[in-house]
């Protein structure tokens, strides 16, 4: 099924957008209760399989791309950089729901970008659905990455650079990826 969504998100000239490792309505007696107010909790994620498994289905063919985002954050480390180092077509997401916070944000980049670097990254999108929260999570991230990048400043060649990746962390690289 994936295969085929990704097929058509190709064929389409979308993107398309994986959330792995998301466990939902675990509790079943709770879940029937509260439907509307499912929550998703962090589960351990096969990262690596279903990004080999997306990329192999559409034979890496121009046009096509995926994000991956994972709540399982000990997957940032070899298997987020691995997936984006054998399929070019796959960007890695930002931090959300239990990352999506000022020291979330700072391991993500500190687990990614090492060696992935800053252009495999998707940017910073959002998808909330509570219209008033979007102003304060753009901002966390764009005053989180930039104070990141102030930490990174000795391995930077100078200012202009460091201006240079925060535009893209903060506009630059979501606007590509989605083709806007």
């Amino acid at each position: 099924m994936l295969n085929e969504f990704a097929r058509m998100s190709r064929d389409d000239g979308l993107v398309m957008q994986l959330h792995l490792g998301s466990l939902r309505d675990h509790n079943g007696p709770l879940a029937r209760v509260r439907a509307r107010h499912r929550r998703r909790y962090p589960g351990r994620d096969r990262l690596d399989a279903r990004a080999a498994a997306v990329a192999r289905g559409v034979r890496q063919r121009p046009g096509f791309a995926v994000i991956l985002y994972t709540l399982d954050e000990s997957t940032y480390g070899a298997s987020s950089r691995r997936s984006r180092g054998h399929y070019p077509a796959v960007l890695l997401g930002c931090p959300w729901w239990f990352h999506d916070s000022p020291a979330g944000i700072d391991r993500y980049l500190d687990r990614v970008v090492e060696t992935a670097g800053v252009y495999n990254l998707a940017g910073f999108v959002d998808d909330a659905r509570a219209l008033t929260a979007l102003p304060a999570r753009h901002d966390l991230w764009r005053r989180r990455t930039c104070g990141w990048l102030a930490g990174e400043s000795s391995r930077l060649p100078g200012r202009e650079e460091a201006n240079r990746i925060a535009w893209e962390l903060a506009y630059g690289l979501a606007r590509r990826t989605y083709r806007i």
